[in-house]
């Protein structure tokens, strides 16, 4: 399936490495850190989520993730559809580091969906993960990535928000804060000189 856009507007690839390079600019994402993707090409191509899944569609956007990821060294995942309970498409190399659980599937489009699919396909040794805590996510088209964000999620606006006709949301993750009255959240320059008992 291709997407026909305005003549005056990105493709498919540009809008996705546009969204994905503000995010990992503005969380300083690099090596060792990991964005989880959902995505409905359903969306993407202006239809109800899991009715019209296109790879055609996913590899266009894969295209644009991948280009990103090569220039900041983050770990793409990839959400499969409520089919797979939402399990995650991954290297296996990371699945390993992480110490993640891994679950048994082939994500297809028709269960797991086309962007899992895509994915799966073109890793060196893919398999899939139950759950991850990620650094950072990129939702295309509303397909409830917040299970796989770290705490605490902070959404992130970004200048594009669709990619085709499917809505984007984008979240940065920040580590809980601790303490009271007391806590200090940030280095000064100099120690202050009380203490507690």
């Amino acid at each position: 399936m291709t997407i026909e856009l305005d003549s005056e507007q990105p493709g498919l690839q540009e809008q996705t490495a546009s969204i994905l390079r503000e995010l990992a600019t503005a969380g300083k994402l690099g090596p060792g850190q990991i964005v989880v993707i959902g995505t409905s090409t359903s969306e993407v191509a202006g239809k109800r989520i899991g009715t019209s899944g296109a790879i055609e569609v996913a590899q266009q956007l894969l295209a644009g993730i991948r280009e990103v990821q090569q220039e900041f060294g983050f770990e793409p995942v990839f959400q499969c559809c409520e089919h797979l309970n939402r399990a995650l498409v991954m290297e296996r190399s990371v699945l390993l580091r992480l110490g993640l659980t891994e679950v048994g599937a082939v994500p297809v489009p028709t269960a797991g969906g086309s962007m899992a699919s895509a994915a799966y396909r073109s890793l060196t040794d893919p398999c899939l993960a139950e759950h991850v805590q990620a650094h950072a996510g990129l939702d295309i088209g509303e397909t409830m990535i917040g299970m796989h964000l770290r705490h605490v999620a902070v959404p992130f606006r970004t200048s594009l928000r669709c990619i085709g006709d499917a809505r984007v949301t984008t979240a940065l993750t920040r580590p809980k804060l601790i303490g009271g009255e007391r806590a200090v959240y940030r280095m000064e320059e100099q120690p202050d000189s009380t203490f507690c008992d």
